[in-house]
């Protein structure tokens, strides 16, 4: 097994990837650059497919070699029939969705399971920042200011656990980051975690 493209790979991503079998059916909604795709193919040798709205992220996508659908995830998942992926993954990318729980069922539709991570704008620092500054705050995993980020939402692990209760959405695991070191799912997770990740079922 191939562990050289570890080190280019973000934290969540690399959490992500340890938890993907080998030869597993896999789609990226918002795949970006294919980074993860490429990763997860020289590593577990899976059968992966992203979907990217960016044409340089497409661009880029096939360069490495990474099949790609060029698509904007609200108009949905159609194009693919029910359970055809093991695992269908969202990564940083629930901020900028117009509504989640209709890509997040239909993460569940098409893929036996979901992941979902994203920067917890809960952490302790983010609340601190507010309340010092009276700026909203920007997080280690999306470091960009509030006017030049394309209509990011912050949510926090809290927001995201009522949502899953909200909507009957199963939680299976729960992971959370500080930077890039795995901490232990307690109480004070949401102060503590600054990225999410999360399992669906």
């Amino acid at each position: 097994m191939n562990q050289s493209a570890n080190t280019t790979l973000r934290a969540d991503l690399l959490t992500i990837a340890e938890l993907i079998q080998p030869g597993e059916k896999v789609l990226d909604l918002g795949c970006g650059d294919g980074t993860l795709l490429k990763h997860l193919k020289d590593t577990r040798q899976i059968v992966g497919r992203g979907v990217e709205l960016s044409e340089q992220g497409v661009l880029t996508c096939v360069r490495k070699g990474v099949s790609v659908r060029q698509g904007d995830l609200h108009e949905g998942l159609s194009d693919f029939p029910d359970q055809s992926f093991d695992t269908v993954i969202l990564s940083y990318t629930i901020p900028y969705l117009n509504d989640p729980e209709f890509i997040v069922k239909e993460m569940l539709r098409v893929g036996r399971r979901a992941i979902v991570s994203f920067p917890n704008w809960g952490h302790w620092r983010c609340r601190l920042s507010l309340l010092l500054t009276g700026r909203i705050p920007v997080t280690p995993g999306l470091p960009q200011p509030w006017d030049t980020s394309p209509r990011a939402r912050p949510l926090t692990v809290r927001d995201f656990g009522e949502f899953c209760e909200q909507h009957k959405i199963r939680i299976t695991k729960e992971m959370y980051l500080q930077g890039a070191r795995r901490i232990p799912v307690r109480r004070d997770k949401n102060l503590r975690a600054t990225t999410a990740i999360f399992e669906l079922a």
